[in-house]
């Protein structure tokens, strides 16, 4: 498994085990950078650690903030998918890379890792 799968893979396990997302932010908002598809990815993190080492990379006024899993999935995803954002999971490394997936995706493999039915997207 590469570095950015054993990441995504450990993203949704202790997701479903803590019930905590984490993102970076400063005064001003989110970074969302711009992929190679012209797409926007939102980036999130499993672990207060290392979402700060993300904020580290990104420059000292960025900070860690958390929020609860049922928040993330009921509120947050779905307004990502209204956007069209994509959702960067435990992005790792001097460059922040890794994998990103649709919020539908991630609500799949989110349910998935919680032990419960697939999420059907909405035709």
């Amino acid at each position: 498994m590469s570095t950015s799968g054993a990441q995504a893979a450990a993203f949704f396990r202790e997701v479903a085990q803590h019930r905590t997302v984490w993102w970076v932010r400063d005064d001003q908002g989110s970074p969302a950078p711009l992929l190679s598809t012209g797409e926007r990815a939102f980036p999130y993190w499993s672990s207060e650690s290392r979402a700060r080492r993300a904020a580290q990379i990104w420059g000292a006024q960025f900070r860690p903030v958390s929020m609860a899993l049922e928040t993330w999935r009921t509120k947050e995803l779905p307004d990502l998918a209204k956007d069209n954002f994509r959702v960067g999971i435990n992005w790792s490394g001097q460059r922040l890379t890794g994998w990103d997936f649709t919020p539908d995706e991630v609500v799949n493999r989110l349910a998935h890792a919680l032990g419960e039915p697939p999420f059907d997207s909405p035709a």
